[in-house]
Order: structure tokens, then C-alpha cells, then sequence
């Protein structure tokens, strides 16, 4: 629990009680009501009146809005009306399912307490978890399940690492990081005994650059064989996220794709991206891509790859483009914007004997694995676009 303490220090104006941090959920779902029910433990809330409001397992509890204020109402029970709702764990070791409005009903377990109060037209749900229970829950939904104990290793470091590196991320909005893929995606509890012991193994250790800060551990699904500059995807570099060369990866399910468009699409595209040159010799579209670079080049126009991905909902930006008669084809490489570490290239690794430090040192330019204790706050930290896909997102 010593670096718990050492956290209280490095991130001054913010307490992080018991080692416990504050997880918005739902982030990207906008919640008007949901479902809360016990489903392990006990736990409690007040009346009005400031009496304590047992909640039993399995019992519904409906939470929604009423006004500018949160309703809580219990079966069979008088409801009550809240600037702030608290819901507390009384054994400590206290779960619950919540499910959101919709259709089809979104249903999840947290680890915890869960905190609510209104705000902009939507309920802000607040889960307030154990940090390492919100790491397990972050490998389980970003590493995904079944994977080498290594590989946990590995993605439990870069998770933890992100959490302190951007604990204040969403301080003016009174929690800590969102639930989605623009903190880290955490979908609740983990299950996984594998993950459990991968996070145990590795607690309270992160990732710090050569000047002893906490780096941005980004991570993507595949990077087609070569990882890719972080000032090519984003506003600035970092010196240990250079380009690697990646042998592990290039056979993995998301190694390749592929995608056609007709020709006459694709030059009203480029003509309205700015391109003002000959049209009527096709061969001068074509793009060979061997190594990554920024742009797309059609003679001496030049256009951001990243634009190009982000206009056609693309896998990635590692591609070359091909003529072939009426139509081109764009053949691609990676899925995700190339940064950091590769998660199938790291899968692969893992599985031929790896340990997760040999892995995070081949992804990471000079960084070196060390205690929270070690660790000292970036002088600035850029939060605009360092993000991370998970497997099977297109980020």
C-alpha cells in the first residue's frame, strides 16, 4: 500500500482515499434511467431524513432523473429525491449489476460504490472502485480474455501507468477517467483468475521514460508489421515512441485488409481534398507505402494519411493504393493508429516465452519498469489525442 501513499503527493489536490479512484460509466451511453441491483454483499443509502436505506441482493433499485436532481426509488418502498445519491458497500467486498435506458438493456457488474447526481439532461454514474480492481477490470476489457499470463503483465503495467499518468484527466468534472476508449475502456469487474494474478504480480509497478516521468502508454491492435511515429498521428512525439520494426504481428488476424474504390471516387475525393492536377493518367494515383510516412502523394500533391483514414472510416493509415482499371484498391496493413505498443505483435511475443518486461522494452524507445514510488508527474501532459484501441476497434 506504500505507493498509495507516494500517489497523494504526486498528484496534488486530489485524494485518493483507501487507494480507491472515481470511474464515469457509461461515459459515451448519455443514461436517463438505470436499473442498480445488488449482487454481492450489501449495501446502503439514506432517506431523507438521513436514516440508513439497507438495499438487499437482487432487489431493483430505479434511478432517474427528476429535475435537476436524481429520484431513487426501491420496490415497495417511498422514493426519495437526491442532489447527490451515494451508494454505498457495507462488507467490502460489495458488487452490483446496473443496466441503462435503451432497447436492449446494457448490463454490467461494478466493484465498489456508485455515486450519482444530475447533470446536462443525463445521470452521472460515478463508480468509486479499487484501483487495482479497476486495472484488472481495464486489462479484461482492453486485453480481452484467454491470453498469456505475460500478456496480462504487460497490459496491467501500461493500464496502471495511464491511470496515474492521467488521474486528473477529468478532475473539474469530480471523477478521474470515463469508462470509454477516451481514458481507457473498463466494462467492470474481471472474473478472470489469470488477469487477477497478472495484476497482483505486478502491483504497484508502471512504465517511466528516462527523466523518471510516467509516459503515455499507447497501445493499438496491430500495427502491420511496424509500429508508427507519435508526431505522425499526433500534435507532438515522445522519444520512446519511435518506430519499430515488428516481426510478431504480421500473421495475426488483424495483420491486413483491404479496400476498393472506384476510380472516378476517388479522384473527386482527392479533387476536393485540394488535388488540382491531370486526371487522365491514372498511374499517377497509385502510392507505394513499404515504411510508414504522413501523406498520400499523387505527383506533387500531398495529403495527410490520417485524413484519408479518418474521411473512409479506414483500419488504419499503413496503406498503398492500387490502379486496376475503373477502380483503386487500398492494401493495408495494422488496425489502429500505429502507437506504442502493438497488442497482437505483444500477444505474439508472450506466447513465445517474453516476459512482460522484454515486451514493453521492445515497443517502448529507453523506458524502464519501476515503482509507483519511482515515478514523478510529467511537467505537462498533453491529453488531446493519445487514446488507445482495443482489439477489434478501428481507432
Amino acid at each position: 500500500m506504500r505507493y498509495f501513499a507516494l500517489i497523494l503527493l504526486i498528484f496534488s489536490g486530489t485524494v485518493l482515499l483507501k487507494g480507491q479512484v472515481r470511474i464515469r460509466l457509461f461515459a459515451s451511453q448519455s443514461p436517463g434511467s438505470v436499473i442498480f441491483r445488488v449482487t454481492a454483499g450489501s449495501y446502503s443509502m439514506t432517506d431523507a431524513n438521513g436514516n440508513p436505506l439497507v438495499v438487499n441482493t437482487g432487489e431493483p433499485v430505479l434511478i432517474s432523473r427528476f429535475g435537476e436532481r436524481v429520484a431513487m426509488k426501491v420496490r415497495n418502498r417511498e422514493g426519495y429525491v437526491y442532489d447527490t445519491l451515494k451508494i454505498e458497500g457495507l462488507t467490502g467486498k460489495d458488487n452490483f449489476s446496473l443496466s441503462i435506458n435503451g432497447s436492449i438493456p446494457l448490463l454490467r457488474v461494478y466493484s465498489g460504490d456508485l455515486h450519482c447526481y444530475y447533470d446536462l439532461d443525463n445521470i452521472l454514474l460515478i463508480n468509486v472502485c479499487n484501483v487495482e480492481e479497476y486495472i484488472a477490470g481495464v486489462v479484461r476489457t482492453e486485453g480481452g480474455d484467454g491470453r498469456n499470463s505475460e500478456y496480462f503483465k504487460t497490459q496491467a503495467v501500461l493500464a496502471r501507468t495511464y491511470l496515474f499518468r492521467y488521474f486528473e484527466k477529468h478532475a473539474m468534472d469530480n471523477f478521474n477517467l470515463c469508462d470509454d476508449t477516451h481514458c481507457q475502456a473498463f466494462n467492470g469487474v474481471n472474473t478472470s483468475l489469470a488477469i487477477t494474478s497478472a495484476v497482483e504480480a505486478t502491483r504497484g509497478l508502471v512504465v517511466l521514460g528516462a527523466d523518471s516521468a510516467l509516459i503515455s502508454p499507447a497501445f493499438h491492435s496491430n500495427c502491420g508489421g511496424e509500429t508508427a511515429l507519435a508526431e505522425d498521428v499526433w500534435l507532438s512525439g515522445q522519444p520512446y515512441l519511435k518506430k519499430v520494426k515488428d516481426p510478431h504481428c504480421t500473421s495475426s488476424g488483424n495483420a491486413t485488409w483491404q479496400k476498393r474504390i472506384s476510380l472516378s471516387d476517388w479522384i473527386a475525393y482527392l479533387k476536393k481534398s485540394g488535388y488540382s492536377g491531370r486526371s487522365d493518367n491514372p498511374g499517377i494515383f497509385a502510392f507505394s507505402q513499404p515504411s510508414r510516412v504522413y501523406d498520400y502523394r499523387a505527383g506533387s500533391f500531398a495529403l495527410p494519411l490520417k485524413q484519408i483514414r479518418n474521411d473512409y472510416g479506414l483500419r488504419s493509415t499503413f496503406f498503398s493504393v492500387i490502379v486496376e482499371g475503373d477502380s483503386v484498391l487500398l492494401k493495408g496493413r495494422g488496425y489502429g493508429h500505429g502507437v506504442g505498443l502493438c497488442q497482437e505483435g505483444a500477444m505474439a511475443m508472450a506466447l513465445k516465452g517474453s516476459d512482460y518486461r522484454k515486451i514493453v522494452d521492445f515497443y517502448y524507445n529507453g523506458v524502464i519498469i519501476s515503482d509507483i514510488e519511482n515515478a514523478r508527474k510529467p511537467e505537462k501532459v498533453l491529453l488531446s489525442g493519445i487514446n488507445k484501441s482495443k482489439a477489434g476497434s478501428n481507432q
